[in-house]
């Protein structure tokens, strides 16, 4: 396929405007200014057409401008915009309605409605301290939960998230998350990996750090997003459950980029068979309109009026955007996550046969992870060689984005077809292909 010469000219005269009016401290990949988009597909503003395999970090999960989802925010737009939160409106009610049916536990649930991901984690470090009354976490490292003081405590997947910000948030200990390519503690015999560092957990932090009487929770990310697309071991979260029951710990999900669907159920915890206290929701929850949740057991978010709140909660275009979007999911794309999910892994595991530079495919649903080494005995991260592939995909008219060290993540809408997956990952082998000769 021949590249295409990016970026065109309208691109360059935008983003030369936008280096001299927006703060340099976004983390910015390749070259496109986007003009529109339609389902899974984008076109620039000089007319190039790609797919887009990244889908805004996961958010667009419907797709680009699905029309059910238009048609609910313009009818909304029509009534009112805002109202704040001192107030009430029926489809704010409705999404906690919504959510209080969907929310991966059996007891009745409450929500906080927020304005993005950092904030409804947020949100669940100050609500698991007043419900507690403990004051410290356990997190791990490879975690992004957010930028903002406490969500970026809790955040360790890279050190410049925390350069230049100290001191940060008190009480944070951070184990090891569970990665099964790259284990760095030492398993006992008959022990999964995910056991072992619970066991890390029980033994070393609980041990010899904190006192389990003051912890108020354990953050995860069910699945590592940014840390490197990351599926635990399945005995993970049982004996993670297990711990947080023994010593009386809240246990909160963090599934803003890999719930609402994204794994072919609505939160990926339910693969685990586990049921949290606390999940965190956001990226995919209504389709691109800025929305975070706080989901918790009624039980637990018992906090009085006035604890918390915000001016923004329960947007009603926002609120409208998201239950068109679950209501898409729920009777389409949660199957087609799913289906073609196992689709795309199972097409990738062929790629990574023809292609020495791919250490490792995995992942659940729609929520992929191709790790690039430069061997696969050493296993050592190919950062040069991601990067590399990532621009000469673009070139060809596919929208990726790495994560981790050295992975790329495959998280197109969740409404992508095959064909389109197919289309996709042509160009993505073929750009795999040029940067491995590129690299000899």
């Amino acid at each position: 396929m021949e590249p295409m010469k990016l970026p065109g000219p309208k691109a360059r005269a935008f983003i030369k405007r936008d280096s001299a009016a927006i703060s340099p401290s976004y983390p910015r990949g390749v070259p496109f200014v986007m003009d529109h988009g339609k389902g899974t597909e984008v076109w620039d503003v000089d007319g190039n057409r790609f797919l887009d395999f990244a889908a805004g970090i996961a958010v667009t999960s419907t797709g680009h401008s699905h029309p059910e989802v238009v048609k609910a925010i313009q009818e909304q737009a029509e009534k009112f915009i805002h109202i704040s939160s001192d107030f009430y409106h029926e489809k704010w009610i409705q999404l906690g309605e919504k959510l209080d049916e969907i929310a991966p536990f059996e007891e009745s649930a409450n929500s906080f409605m927020t304005n993005s991901g950092t904030e409804a984690v947020e949100t669940a470090i100050k609500l698991a301290r007043y419900h507690t009354g403990r004051m410290n976490f356990i997190g791990f490292t490879g975690a992004f939960h957010g930028r903002t003081m406490g969500a970026v405590t809790l955040t360790a997947s890279k050190p410049t998230y925390h350069r230049g910000f100290y001191p940060l948030m008190n009480g944070v200990v951070h184990a090891p998350f569970p990665n099964p390519y790259r284990p760095i503690l030492e398993r006992r015999a008959g022990e999964d990996y995910g056991e072992t560092v619970v066991r890390y957990i029980q033994e070393e932090i609980l041990g010899h750090i904190l006192p389990p009487d003051e912890v108020a929770g354990i953050l995860v990310e069910t699945i590592q997003g940014e840390g490197g697309y990351v599926v635990p071991p399945a005995g993970f979260y049982p004996a993670l459950r297990e711990l947080c029951d023994e010593h009386e710990i809240l246990l909160i999900a963090d599934e803003v980029q890999c719930g609402m669907g994204r794994t072919g159920k609505w939160w990926a915890i339910e693969h685990f068979e586990v049921e949290p206290d606390i999940v965190t929701a956001a990226k995919g929850i209504a389709s691109g309109v800025p929305l975070g949740a706080c989901i918790a057991r009624q039980s637990v978010m018992d906090w009085p009026r006035g604890a918390h709140g915000n001016t923004y909660g329960g947007n009603p275009l926002a609120c409208a955007a998201s239950l068109a979007t679950i209501d898409l999911i729920e009777n389409e794309y949660l199957e087609n996550a799913a289906v073609t999910g196992q689709y795309t892994l199972d097409a990738l595991h062929e790629i990574m046969a023809r292609h020495p530079s791919i250490g490792d495919v995995r992942g659940i649903g729609l929520m992929v992870g191709v790790e690039f080494v430069k061997d696969r005995k050493s296993k050592t991260p190919d950062e040069k060689l991601v990067n590399r592939v990532a621009d000469l995909a673009f070139e060809r008219g596919l929208i990726l984005l790495s994560c981790g060290k050295s992975v790329m993540r495959i998280s197109p809408p969740l409404s992508i077809s095959k064909a389109e997956v197919d289309e996709g990952l042509m160009i993505f082998e073929e750009a795999i292909t040029l940067a491995e000769k590129e690299a000899k």
